[in-house]
């Protein structure tokens, strides 16, 4: 599953924290792993004493890595890898950002996650939210550089802030498989969707895509979550 939860704010409803609402949705559909964008620790807007990591985590009885992208709100805001499988060698790849754009800093986040025996690289990423691509582009190539370099296969889940048929999305399809590349459900607004900017990718020729959906989940955050089953090919 890929699931930017908007910090857990729902947006019918203003200012109110509902992790209970994020954890019913990635506990209904019981994915193995999830990238999770837009996440609290320790901020005022979420409360000082929460970590969103840990109460996802605590929620969804899954281990979980966060990733810190910014210093925000008096704590930490970033992206979270769930997985209900062995994690190891998690890390923080910091990815760049023009000078003069005012761009807010992103991540990388990855880990090894063991399946029946075989490994792989679990990636979640956000890519810049600006309306001009620049910084998207050198995150998209910094994370085809850091992938190029990795022996396991690798599934990757983020909100790239962009869609097919622009260069971000062109970068990705010359380095990873998307679960969908036509047909593909909108993503958001989550109330009233229309364009499709998160995605599931993952190494070419490692995987067979066996499903491969969009949640219908209005309320709990402005995305909605993508899943798909994937099968060692």
């Amino acid at each position: 599953m890929s699931y930017n939860i908007h910090h857990a704010n729902p947006p019918s409803r203003v200012g109110l924290i509902d992790l209970d609402a994020i954890a019913n949705v990635i506990n209904r559909e019981k994915p193995d792993l999830v990238a999770v964008q837009e996440v609290d620790v320790h901020t005022s807007r979420s409360g000082k004493e929460v970590s969103e990591a840990a109460v996802l985590a605590n929620k969804t009885g899954m281990k979980a890595y966060f990733a810190k992208s910014i210093h925000y709100d008096g704590g930490d805001y970033g992206v979270l890898i769930l997985s209900r499988l062995p994690i190891s060698n998690a890390e923080t790849h910091r990815l760049p950002t023009a000078s003069g754009t005012d761009g807010e800093p992103r991540v990388l986040a990855t880990a090894e996650v063991e399946v029946m025996g075989r490994k792989l690289l679990f990636a979640c990423t956000h890519l810049d939210a600006q309306r001009a691509d620049t910084n998207r582009f050198l995150q998209i190539n910094t994370i085809a550089e850091i992938l190029q370099k990795e022996k396991l296969p690798v599934v990757m889940g983020g909100d790239f802030n962009a869609e097919a048929g622009g260069s971000v999305i062109d970068v990705l399809d010359q380095h990873l498989t998307r679960t969908c590349t036509t047909n593909c459900g909108f993503t958001i607004p989550s109330d009233q969707p229309g364009k499709t900017i998160d995605f599931i990718a993952f190494t070419p020729g490692a995987f067979d895509v066996k499903e491969q959906k969009v949640i219908n989940e209005p309320y709990a955050s402005d995305h909605l979550p993508v899943t798909a089953t994937l099968r060692f090919h």
